[in-house]
């Protein structure tokens, strides 16, 4: 095996995505910093890595992949002993995909990257009340999703779990999630919370963030 080393930052739940994925396939890693908000991701050295200027990175013996969920499948693919978290089957696996594409799609970009960047790169103070209500349609269809299953794809944990907890556990500070409202979510959520290692490889990284949101929003309007 070659010398893996994961690029970025903490906050970031495409990162921490990335971590659970390693951790649960138990592989060393050099985990090393990357400042967003300092620029580091522009600089000449990082784009010879990653041309989008995003993070995570994964380097893997000379090899660079970015983009999260390439990462985590390719991650399975290349070092798991079983294909549990990214099974072969390929009904199961366009269940996982599907989940993948609706964290990237809705989750992230719908609702965590349209309120972080005019709050962390325009100065801007206030979020439009439609954002929040994007993060709660966003919930209704993970409750949906899960159903009577206890995890986002059936009775075991996938690379689909770890990709949609680490954007959730970041939304809560902006909406929270009503156990009643949301039972089977709520309990996705402590379940997956249990896991080994969660707090240390999401649950900080998530606080992180929504510490950072909470320092910036002065009002939903």
């Amino acid at each position: 095996m070659g010398k893996l080393v994961l690029y970025g930052l903490e906050p970031s739940p495409p990162v921490r995505a990335c971590k659970l994925t390693l951790d649960a396939l138990g592989l060393q890693y050099e985990y090393k910093l990357v400042n967003l908000l300092a620029g580091e991701h522009k600089t000449k050295e990082f784009s010879l890595k990653n041309p989008q200027h995003t993070v995570p990175v994964l380097e893997d013996d000379g090899k660079f992949i970015w983009e999260s969920h390439a990462i985590c499948a390719y991650l399975v693919r290349r070092y798991a002993k079983n294909d549990d978290l990214y099974p072969k089957d390929y009904f199961k696996r366009a269940l996982v995909d599907q989940r993948l594409h609706f964290e990237s799609g809705v989750l992230f970009q719908g609702c965590i990257r349209n309120i972080a960047l005019p709050l962390f790169y325009k100065n801007e103070t206030e979020v439009p009340r439609s954002k929040i209500d994007a993060i709660y349609e966003a919930y209704d269809f993970l409750e949906a999703f899960i159903a009577n299953q206890p995890y986002l794809c059936g009775t075991g944990i996938t690379i689909a779990d770890y990709s949609i907890v680490s954007s959730v556990s970041s939304l809560v500070g902006l909406a929270p999630i009503d156990a009643k409202r949301y039972p089977k979510l709520n309990g996705w959520l402590d379940r997956m919370a249990a896991q080994p290692n969660y707090q240390s490889l999401n649950g900080n990284g998530a606080q992180m963030l929504v510490d950072m949101f909470s320092s910036k929003i002065t009002k939903i309007v």
